[in-house]
């Protein structure tokens, strides 16, 4: 039994020594050597020479801490169905979570770091739990990215496309029925301890009873985790509109709002692995930005490398910075329990 405990630390760490090396050399790759992070330092010396704007980026920089605490808020409340767990020791499971997201596809290690850190909960019904909380935050990213793209369409791509007033109402429809379907989907997810009896047949008994804890969320409790996500959905999305000021981007708060709802929308759709966002996300904010500006004498010689500019700084703040942190919180994580033969462990 000894040697058992100790062959399960010594596992424990080679895996973070390994989750380590994997997050500081992708952050290094992306980040430093194929981005080059220097020419956004440099533009943030050209640009924050004020007061005012060392402010806003003070700003940003404190929002971040607010976002994941939200976030860790939002975690701590739908893990007291299985396990009660403080909020600090939420805010580090869900920094930790970042830190292993940072190199998985689509940040699915994020719900690997976060479960890692529970003491008797089960680790399957901890994970289905995560992704209860991530269906809520990609449901608002959905709805507001819908609307957005409802408003955007006959305001800015009519010179795009054949536009056809039937058409666009035969889209809003759609739109609309999708947003109402999934929300239902959303609200009624309990249906899935039961569907899983028919789905899952005898072989994986073991597995049937993990699915119970959809059951466990009434929707008055859905309802206010989707309060959470939208809360936090509005403070990366406050982050991302004051460094377009930052670097010199003047667009309205609600049309910022709408571009970046765009930004956010596509970004949910796009597989991604979560360092390859930095490019991407620049890529899809010009391409919305830029149809914006189309028109606007000087604007486009100075907008392309802003919104570059604030969307890289933004991903580094909000995920870069974050899984740092998180690193230091990877040493508590515990993959190997004292019982291995429990299940779901």
């Amino acid at each position: 039994m000894i040697n058992k405990t100790k062959i399960g630390k010594t596992y424990n760490k080679v895996i973070q020594v390994i989750i380590l090396v994997l997050t500081y050399g992708f952050i290094y790759d992306q980040v430093f050597y194929r981005k080059n992070l220097p020419e956004v330092f440099n533009a943030i010396r050209q640009n924050v020479n004020g007061t005012d704007y060392l402010m806003l980026l003070i700003l940003v920089i404190l929002l971040m801490f607010i976002n994941w605490a939200i976030e860790a808020i939002k975690w701590k409340f739908l893990m007291a169905k299985i396990e009660r767990v403080g909020f600090w020791k939420s805010y580090q499971a869900v920094l930790a979570g970042v830190t292993i997201s940072s190199f998985t596809p689509n940040r699915i290690g994020e719900y690997f770091g976060r479960i890692f850190i529970l003491n008797s909960a089960s680790r399957i019904e901890g994970i289905l739990v995560t992704i209860l909380g991530s269906m809520s935050q990609l449901l608002i990213t959905i709805l507001t990215g819908s609307i957005a793209l409802l408003v955007f369409i006959p305001a800015f791509l009519t010179h795009y496309w054949n536009y056809n007033s039937y058409l666009y109402w035969a889209m809003v429809m759609i739109v609309s029925g999708f947003n109402v379907l999934i929300f239902g989907f959303y609200l009624n997810v309990s249906f899935l301890s039961t569907l899983k009896e028919k789905i899952l047949r005898n072989g994986l008994k073991k597995i049937r009873r993990f699915f119970r804890v959809f059951a466990f969320y009434h929707n008055r409790e859905l309802i206010r985790v989707l309060l959470y996500s939208l809360l936090r959905y509005l403070v990366f999305s406050f982050q991302f509109f004051l460094l377009l000021r930052v670097f010199g981007i003047d667009v309205p708060y609600p049309d910022a709002m709408m571009l970046i709802s765009l930004v956010y929308f596509v970004m949910a759709v796009i597989p991604t692995i979560a360092l390859t966002e930095l490019g991407i996300r620049g890529s899809v904010a010009i391409y919305f930005f830029g149809i914006y500006f189309l028109g606007q004498t000087g604007a486009a010689e100075r907008f392309n490398f802003g919104v570059l500019a604030a969307s890289t700084l933004l991903w580094v703040i909000n995920l870069g910075f974050p899984a740092l942190i998180g690193s230091i919180f990877v040493f508590r994580l515990k993959f190997f329990r004292k019982h291995a033969n429990i299940p779901g462990t």
